[in-house]
């Protein structure tokens, strides 16, 4: 989740409102959004959020908090169609002022002066940020690369670069994520030679899996299907939604016509090369459809797959389990291990050293990755020749001006989760008795007594997810005999008789288990 905050002259602007997406770790949550609490506290102070490009990680939050924020929300062309379609489909889109900026035009929120410039990623118009205060000039670069050879967009020049050094950055805000790498990320033109290549030695139907917001991979594969007379077929909605905004935009306007499913299982298997979503194993995506056999477009033994993305750390189990289904129907797999199928979006050590050389920044504060991913830049860049670097971690506020630049606080920052429709805490009640219910099961208890206290009738016991398997019976009827004994001449007090029912049940369940389930009880006077 990408959220930044500047502030000057008591005033605020939020740069990018993004989402993460969940794990194991909370059960039945798709999306996780960031905790604005420290901002929502100060609403009259911000002046508007500006977003520096469309990845899910920096305006999937839009449409579940811009509406509270009640902010303008600036973006270019591009970015600003899929959040309009974000905020058509939460059916929020007249309520919301989403101002769109052309690249390179100057523009004013509250006391901040910004422009957008224009860099290379994975999605169209992802645009840097220098922001003008009267205290100081920051380039935020969002994600990005050096591209010189883009197959959308014009790659930036080091003259531009270098100009807009020579005017002073006093702050440089800048993607961490390959660090690590000791070469250039490379040029999505080079892809298209790779991708050629694999698709060429194809016999059967190909499948080649992406990030759907990567219009450049989309054009790529477009082209590569001609050359090797191919009809082209996107599956997958997001795909589809990309596709109809960069179109909007003048993007892809040379895309070939798309054919149907339907019509790409009629054609022979050598004639059809289909996009689809799903590389990093989400298992609604089109690709784990396909792969369990519930989407109508089917693959067949000597088909091939080419995920042509970068396997996202976390999701190898997920993208395994499919590529392991996929093997077992004798369908053939090519990964950026096997072939040059993929390029990063973000900037290798070489692309940094560049752009600290073009900027000359006074400070570095990197972001966009782990710890280490951090650290790594700030020993980078300080090796590179920038005078200063700070590493900061979530919620911490920097003074950057006036004054030697340093941590002055931290203000409170978390998750929170979107379940259902309903925004809930990450840590709250909720999910966290869904976690215990995940982890220890569940039993009621249902108990009658008269007005005087005394049981009237057996008890009723029923349980989900505590492991007794086939002693079901064994265990409810044990667990029964524990509550009238713990029941037996208890007086009218109902709270500790309810209490005392709900220990003896769980002491019961972990003699037979180990396990603490929760136990809920009610009493129904009789």
């Amino acid at each position: 989740m990408n959220v930044n905050l500047y502030g000057t002259r008591g005033r605020w602007v939020m740069v990018d409102c993004g989402v993460t997406f969940a794990d194991h770790a909370y059960p039945g949550i798709d999306l996780v959004l960031p905790d604005l609490s420290f901002i929502e506290d100060r609403l009259e102070q911000l002046e508007g959020i500006v977003i520096t490009h469309g990845h899910e990680d920096h305006i999937g939050a839009l449409p579940y908090l811009a509406d509270d924020l009640g902010v303008p929300i600036y973006a270019t062309p591009f970015t600003a169609g899929l959040i309009r379609h974000k905020l058509d489909e939460e059916r929020i889109a007249d309520r919301i002022d989403l101002r769109v900026i052309q690249p390179g035009a100057p523009f004013k929120v509250g006391p901040f002066g910004f422009e957008f410039v224009p860099l290379m990623h994975s999605i169209p118009e992802s645009n840097a940020l220098i922001i003008e205060t009267a205290a100081g000039r920051i380039f935020h670069t969002g994600d990005w690369k050096l591209d010189d050879a883009p197959v959308i967009g014009k790659p930036v020049s080091a003259a531009q670069m270098t100009a807009i050094g020579d005017r002073g950055i006093d702050v440089l805000v800048c993607d961490s994520t390959n660090v690590f790498n000791v070469e250039a990320s490379g040029s999505e033109s080079d892809v298209r030679t790779g991708l050629g290549e694999a698709i060429a030695k194809a016999r059967g139907r190909v499948m080649v899996t992406t990030f759907a917001s990567n219009a450049s991979r989309i054009q790529t594969l477009g082209e590569v299907a001609k050359e090797t007379g191919r009809a082209l077929c996107v599956a997958g909605r997001s795909l589809d939604r990309i596709i109809k905004v960069a179109r909007a935009c003048g993007y892809l306007r040379d895309l070939p016509e798309l054919v149907t499913a339907d019509a790409a299982m009629r054609m022979p298997r050598d004639k059809v090369l289909i996009i689809a979503t799903g590389g990093q194993g989400e298992p609604r995506a089109a690709l784990a459809r396909v792969a369990e056999g519930s989407h109508q477009i089917r693959l067949d033994e000597g088909d091939t797959v080419i995920f042509s993305s970068k396997e996202i750390p976390g999701n190898e189990v997920a993208i395994g389990r499919i590529q392991n289904i996929l093997a077992g129907r004798g369908v053939l797999m090519v990964t950026e291990k096997q072939a040059h199928v993929h390029v990063s979006g973000h900037p290798g050590r070489p692309e940094l050293a560049k752009m600290y050389s073009w900027l000359r920044p006074e400070l570095l504060i990197p972001v966009h990755g782990e710890m280490r991913h951090l650290m790594e830049q700030a020993r980078y860049g300080l090796s590179e020749g920038i005078p200063q670097a700070i590493v900061q971690t979530d919620g911490d506020m920097i003074r950057l001006a006036p004054g030697k630049p340093q941590k002055i606080g931290n203000v409170p920052v978390g998750r929170l989760v979107l379940d259902g429709d309903v925004i809930l805490p990450a840590d709250g009640a909720t999910i966290n008795e869904r976690r215990r219910l995940g982890v220890n099961g569940q039993i009621s208890v249902a108990v009658a007594v008269s007005r005087e206290g005394r049981l009237a009738g057996r008890p009723q016991v029923r349980f989900q997810g505590v492991p007794v398997e086939e002693e079901r019976s064994a265990f409810i009827a044990e667990a029964e005999d524990a509550v009238e004994e713990a029941a037996r001449g208890k007086s009218r007090d109902r709270d500790r008789l309810r209490e005392d029912i709900r220990l003896a049940v769980r002491r019961c369940a972990t003699r037979w288990t180990g396990k603490k389930p929760v136990v809920d009880v009610l009493v129904v006077e009789v």
